[in-house]
């Protein structure tokens, strides 16, 4: 019997639904990443516009076919949304311990903005990054983490796994990873992912869950913006 033989492979189906839920993600952490060395000399409004574009792509691409997700509970999502705003924000100002070790060491970064000053008084770049942070990111970061990582944790086969399905181990390693994601903000981070991670699991619809995401990160930019707490941008 040769190696191959015996072992499940993957159909074409599930490997173009596997790129359309990770695809766009992979694209935008990639060129994050990418753009923290930045060796390519362009300024850093460039590159984050470059990522912006790059991810749309990515998402026409590789996403386009996914059908529309929308919100089944869009007035108790919302609630979640701003829940988890306040959960965000909440700790800082009444006990501000950002700067315990436990949150700013060479691990998990620390809690300021890479944002040159220039950029944060560039109207077109704020309002381009609190878009991204808006309407992109909760798309990308939803399907990956609660569309696919938490099903596919479940069965290698996700698309048999119907959407908010609870198996403990996989609520809680998709919980931890995505706090993982936020740096020196992890504690608030593995809030959300839990509270994020139960509406999924609430509600079976992606749609609610990119939506609360998106109203978190909406006034998580409004916030930023009009208070100049920056460091909330990383």
């Amino acid at each position: 019997m040769r190696p191959s033989e015996g072992k499940p492979r993957r159909s074409p189906r599930l490997r173009r639904a596997t790129l359309a839920y990770i695809a766009p993600f992979f694209v935008f952490v990639g060129l994050m990443a990418m753009a923290s060395e930045n060796t390519t000399g362009w300024p850093p409004g460039v590159l984050y516009a470059a990522r912006f574009a790059a991810t749309v792509v990515a998402l026409w691409v590789f996403s386009r076919h996914l059908r529309p997700f929308p919100a089944r509970y869009p007035l108790a999502s919302i609630g979640v949304g701003v829940a988890v705003f306040v959960i965000w924000i909440l700790p800082d100002l009444l006990f501000g311990y950002r700067h315990f070790w436990l949150f700013q060491n060479a691990f998990t970064g620390v809690a300021a903005s890479s944002l040159p000053a220039k950029l944060r008084i560039n109207v077109p770049f704020v309002v381009l990054r609190a878009a991204s942070s808006t309407l992109l990111v909760p798309v990308i970061e939803e399907l990956f983490w609660r569309g696919w990582l938490m099903r596919w944790l479940i069965g290698k086969d996700f698309l048999k796994v119907p959407l908010g399905t609870y198996v403990p181990s996989a609520f809680w390693i998709v919980a931890v990873l995505f706090a993982s994601e936020h740096g020196p903000y992890w504690e608030v981070g593995l809030a959300a992912g839990i509270i994020y991670n139960y509406w999924i699991v609430r509600t079976k619809c992606l749609g609610d869950c990119i939506l609360a995401h998106a109203v978190t990160n909406g006034i998580l930019s409004a916030y930023v913006v009009l208070t100049g707490q920056w460091q909330y941008w990383l």
